[in-house]
């Protein structure tokens, strides 16, 4: 599998990044078929988060054996520095390592959670001291909010960015979820890039919506799921020139999204204006009504 640079971390991610979030409610056999699956296919940068059910726990066993064959991605909901440091040592337990890779702000959309997130005595200091003392290499932030992002890319040094990007946002692009700003800053700022939502075709129907037993996939949005149509999901979203792709939140998924990535092409660009018109008639999951 292609692997490319993640920014001035110097690390050679895989250009699929295993979404761990897919194996957090499912027993151990089933997240150890999809781990190993993808270790075996060259996937090296695994990403989990404490609010991914049992997901940390999951991944402890292959931790003992694959450390240093993966690149691990971690997360935190958590805004003041106390409450942050304690989530670290608490995810340092479950996944049972001295260290983590990348240590992320997991889903800093509100502004408001930014200033609070980002100042004195914010989650940031604690991933900050985190770093110096070797609990953590690098440090990351995720959001599904471009605005946001590109606000807190100017106050602080970020090593990584995770953002959504599909052609279904790119079809109906607003201020909102206009993601294009983002690679800009990231090419010029060497931060890697991380994309999520890579796969998602839109809201679910209103029907299926309210009945979540009826959705034929655990993903909170309605995914792409055809093999044809996961390849043009993931090929378009590398051909922006990111560095990695989250697989989508269902283990049924994966082994699509994996072989996709074996079979990786650039798409060009009168394929990608094409693919980009396609979604023309589709809903797109950000902004969020």
């Amino acid at each position: 599998m292609e692997k490319r640079m993640l920014g001035k971390t110097g690390h050679m991610s895989s250009i699929v990044t295993l979404g761990c979030v897919a194996f957090g409610r499912v027993p151990q056999k089933e997240a150890d078929r999809i781990i190993d699956l993808a270790l075996s296919h060259g996937v090296n940068h695994f990403d989990v988060a404490p609010t991914y059910g049992e997901a940390e726990v999951r991944l402890r066993p292959w931790m003992k054996e694959y450390r240093d064959e993966i690149f691990l991605a971690c997360k935190t909901l958590k805004r003041t520095r106390k409450e942050a440091s304690e989530e670290l040592e608490r995810s340092l337990r479950r996944l049972g390592v001295d260290y983590i890779d990348l240590y992320q702000l997991h889903a800093l959309d509100d502004p408001m959670e930014m200033e609070e997130a980002l100042g004195p005595d914010g989650a940031l200091q604690a991933m900050i001291e985190a770093r110096e003392e070797g609990l953590i290499r690098y440090i990351g932030i995720t959001s599904h909010r471009p605005p946001t992002i590109i606000e807190s890319l100017k106050r602080f040094e970020f090593d990584t960015v995770l953002f959504p990007l599909n052609f279904v946002l790119r079809r109906h692009r607003c201020p909102e979820n206009d993601y294009e700003p983002i690679l800009e800053i990231a090419r010029e700022k060497n931060i890697g890039t991380i994309v999520m939502k890579a796969f998602a075709k839109g809201p679910w129907p209103p029907e299926v919506a309210e009945h979540p037993e009826k959705r034929p996939y655990s993903t909170w949005y309605e995914p792409f799921s055809s093999q044809e149509e996961i390849d043009k999901c993931l090929w378009f979203a590398l051909s922006q020139g990111v560095t990695t792709v989250a697989s989508a939140g269902d283990i049924r998924l994966v082994p699509k999204i994996i072989d996709a990535a074996e079979r990786f092409r650039e798409l060009t660009i009168e394929e990608q204006e094409k693919l980009v018109e396609s979604a023309a008639n589709l809903k797109p999951i950000f902004p969020r009504s």
